[in-house]
């Protein structure tokens, strides 16, 4: 029998949890938008839409501190933060694309070095993954090789029933541990009818022909055709669920103040800015082709992975239209 849980059951499990002192960070309304934020109650989750910003911000922050420091007549003190500090998080209503971006980022995180920032809020996160049941037009996470009711980066997966609810699968022992630690809000049931999966209209794009192309071009006219209308905004980069370039900065005063993490994007025009003025990417063009580059070649090249979940935000978020997938399709073309 298949474990399933009705949509008045997921919120009282989310009023448990916040009983308990775990964070739960799931979509919500703010204003006219949907975002993922911590919720204070189970009534403020809402799966009625993709959020407009992806989940990355649950651990990965728009902006961190990693440190702060005073100085005084004895010298320079620095407080560092503790990561043991971050609290035990449950992720609901993850969508399949931005459930599978953490485990992507996992590889980047832990290579040469360990970001504990980052690895420790993985470690206390459990993921409830959300099958999508629509799409829109830019929808694409087929073309990457993921799908509407993929469970990977799942820990515990969620698929919407027919009448109301959800079926139930741990996929991880947290989603295991998760089950039996509140087993009094799921019932099993021996026949159960799930919704329809969406269906994003988007062929399975030839990826390794894709890569074979970016392997031999990395200069070619089709880069300024391709980037001419690039505004170089990054709004794509803090949409996508996969980029994480980020900046370290100190942020205060000679007598004290903090380092922080922020987010930083390769479109930016000071993103490669040398010191001594020269910018090796100094047109829109090189700017952008390094993105492409970054998730469909550099990124496999180091770690065999496509640094793409096919969310589609860069698609809705972009103000001058430039949409990711015809850029790939006539890459696709040229290979």
């Amino acid at each position: 029998m298949r474990k399933t849980i009705t949509d008045e059951s997921l919120r009282l499990l989310i009023n448990s949890l916040i009983k308990e002192g775990t964070r739960v960070v799931a979509p919500k309304k703010a204003g006219a938008m949907t975002l993922y934020a911590p919720l204070a109650a189970g009534d403020e989750l809402t799966l009625d839409s993709l959020p407009r910003r992806s989940a990355k911000e649950a651990f990965f922050p728009l902006c961190e501190n990693i440190l702060a420091y005073r100085k005084d007549k004895d010298g320079v003190k620095i407080k560092d933060i503790d990561p043991a500090s971050f609290p035990e998080t449950v992720l609901v209503g993850a969508r399949p694309c931005d459930a599978a971006a953490p485990a992507i980022l996992d590889a980047v995180f832990s290579w040469d070095y360990h970001d504990e920032f980052f690895l420790e809020r993985r470690r206390k996160t459990t993921i409830v993954g959300l099958a999508c049941t629509v799409a829109d037009d830019a929808c694409f996470c087929p073309a990457v090789g993921l799908s509407p009711s993929d469970t990977t980066g799942s820990d515990l997966f969620l698929t919407p029933l027919t009448g109301g609810g959800y079926a139930c699968e741990a996929v991880t022992g947290k989603g295991e541990a998760l089950l039996a630690g509140h087993s009094r809000l799921f019932e099993e049931r021996e026949a159960v009818q799930p919704l329809p999966p969406a269906e994003p209209q988007q062929e399975k794009l030839d990826l390794a022909r894709i890569k074979e192309w970016l392997d031999g071009h990395f200069e070619d006219p089709l880069w300024e055709e391709i980037a001419s209308r690039c505004a170089g905004c990054g709004a794509c980069a803090f949409l996508c669920p996969a980029c994480h370039c980020f900046d370290i900065v100190d942020e205060g005063t000679e007598g004290k103040g903090v380092r922080r993490k922020n987010w930083d994007a390769c479109g930016f025009s000071k993103f490669t800015n040398h010191a001594s003025g020269h910018n090796p990417r100094d047109l829109q063009n090189k700017r952008y082709r390094n993105r492409i580059m970054h998730k469909f070649k550099y990124y496999h090249d180091k770690f065999g992975q496509t640094l793409c979940t096919g969310c589609g935000r860069c698609v809705r978020g972009c103000p001058v239209g430039i949409d990711i997938r015809a850029v790939l399709e006539k890459i696709n073309e040229r290979g």
